[in-house]
């Protein structure tokens, strides 16, 4: 049984960091590319970062450039996001996301909000 499980939100103010987590279990997670995506309020979701399988390659969203970093540990089956400089518009629900042979899976979200 394929299993995310996304970890790390809460409250920071602006300028703060968080680390997200998600731990992947029920696939071989090292032979997948990994995502987080992040739905805001009335918005739809959408992709933040995405990491290769070995964690070479990296893309990220114009908004989240030079403040937020993806990474994976294989070893320990997790997938992070390192999220600094934080904005109120990052406020939202963290998704980590990975697209199996067998379709995509998500996790069931964190909320991250960036308030003073």
């Amino acid at each position: 049984q394929v299993q995310l499980v996304e970890s790390g939100g809460g409250w920071v103010q602006p300028g703060g960091s968080l680390r997200l987590s998600c731990a992947a279990s029920g696939f071989a997670f090292s032979r997948y590319p990994m995502r987080w995506y992040r739905q805001a309020p009335g918005e739809e979701r959408k992709m933040v970062a995405s990491i290769s399988t070995a964690g070479i390659s990296t893309n990220y969203a114009d908004s989240v450039k030079g403040r937020f970093t993806i990474s994976r540990d294989n070893a320990k089956n997790t997938l992070y996001l390192q999220m600094n400089s934080l904005k109120p518009e990052d406020t939202a629900v963290y998704y980590c996301y990975a697209l199996l042979n067998t379709g995509g899976s998500w996790g069931q979200g964190t909320q991250v909000t960036v308030s003073s």
